[in-house]
């Protein structure tokens, strides 16, 4: 990883300086850079500026999540990654499932020595992956929503959720979840927007904190 830094920063440094080739520069030197986002981009996983594992969630939502996760907490993620062994580093215990087998046996081969996950391997025809957080209750402080069938997981999730639960669910700026919203603001959730890059991609998107008047995240 230091070797594709010192390459990353040798290229920048000898691009000309101009009004808009020098706002170029600082961008990459001190933003894309600095949060891993080439890094990202010429390994195609998501990692920071250091090769350590982070979500595919927008940088804005790395950093609030981040100063409010804590080793109490207790997940539950729907979508499993580099998010699950980074989560697995902050917080007490997680559990990600999974619905894609090939994916499945990929990651699971990262976690073996994560003694604080419980990985799983749903059929999503079957109704497994939807219903597997049926056998849960009033269990987690935070469920991730980043898998498959969110509108249909995130009606079945609310019993496992703690009172004080929060809610992440990322890519929520597509309009193929207002179902799963909805329901969440009929059940008293208020909603923070975190829009900008995340790791590998250049376009803008948003991660999403649906959460309830007292929350763990004391927002």
């Amino acid at each position: 990883m230091t070797m594709i830094k010192d390459r990353i920063y040798k290229i920048v440094n000898y691009i000309p300086l101009g009004n808009i080739t020098t706002g170029l520069v600082l961008l990459i030197k001190n933003y894309l850079i600095k949060e891993g986002w080439i890094a990202s981009v010429i390994k195609r996983i998501p990692i920071d500026n250091q090769g350590k594992e982070i979500p595919w969630f927008t940088y804005s939502s790395i950093d609030f999540i981040s100063t409010r996760l804590n080793d109490n907490h207790v997940v539950f993620e729907y979508g499993s990654g580099n998010s699950t062994i980074w989560f697995s580093r902050k917080v007490h215990k997680i559990t990600s499932i999974e619905h894609n087998k090939k994916w499945y046996l990929k990651i699971k081969e990262k976690i073996l020595t994560q003694p604080n996950i419980t990985y799983l391997m749903k059929e999503i025809e079957t109704g497994e992956y939807q219903n597997e957080i049926l056998n849960y209750n009033k269990e987690f402080d935070i469920i991730v929503i980043d898998g498959e069938q969110r509108n249909e997981c995130i009606i079945n999730s609310l019993q496992a959720l703690k009172d004080d639960g929060i809610i992440i669910w990322d890519n929520s700026d597509r309009l193929d979840y207002i179902e799963g919203y909805n329901f969440l603001f009929s059940n008293g959730f208020k909603k923070i927007d975190f829009w900008g890059l995340v790791p590998i991609n250049p376009a803008k998107v948003c991660t999403s904190i649906f959460y309830r008047v007292n929350n763990c995240f004391k927002i």
